[in-house]
């Protein structure tokens, strides 16, 4: 049997998971280790974000550009493929109730240093440069990932500026 290698083809079928409301946690992992458990990889290294009780909220609202997003997710699949890497992601669009999830991230990478390394950058940058626009939801109830009554408060304090996106100067 002959030792699997890095493959940068399948890059071009990793792409951005967007999803309306919140996300099937045990899904999107158990489908991402299926992909990726026979391509002699040993580390996959994943970062979920759950929406805190918190503030007076009953869930958050995303709202997300999805050609910038797409833009941005090629470069990070360029920088991770140039340490033998590969990175994922699935987001929520729309609403999220409290202690449900809106955001996975997965570094799948054959060495765990390079993985523990990329997670984190990954997941910080994503918070300061991705397209995706978050609200607090005070009020109301969300109903198939939408926003039922209540108010969607934009979370400024809680925001980044995105350089050439407009928002937030």
């Amino acid at each position: 049997m002959s030792e699997a290698k890095f493959n940068p083809e399948i890059l071009s079928k990793i792409e951005p998971e967007i999803y309306e409301g919140s996300l099937d946690v045990n899904a999107i992992l158990s489908r991402w280790y299926a992909k990726f458990k026979d391509a002699n990889c040993g580390a996959f290294i994943t970062f979920v974000g759950i929406v805190r009780d918190e503030g007076g909220i009953c869930a958050l609202s995303f709202d997300i550009y999805e050609p910038i997003l797409r833009t941005w997710f090629e470069a990070w699949q360029q920088k991770a493929a140039a340490r033998g890497a590969f990175v994922l992601f699935a987001h929520a669009n729309g609403g999220v109730p409290i202690h449900e999830s809106s955001y996975v991230a997965g570094v799948v990478s054959p060495q765990r240093k390079v993985a523990l390394a990329l997670i984190n950058e990954f997941v910080e940058d994503f918070k300061a440069a991705a397209p995706i626009w978050k609200y607090d939801v005070k009020g109301g109830k969300i109903e198939g990932g939408k926003v039922v009554g209540g108010k969607r408060i934009y979370a400024a304090d809680r925001s980044q500026r995105i350089k050439g996106a407009g928002l937030l100067g």
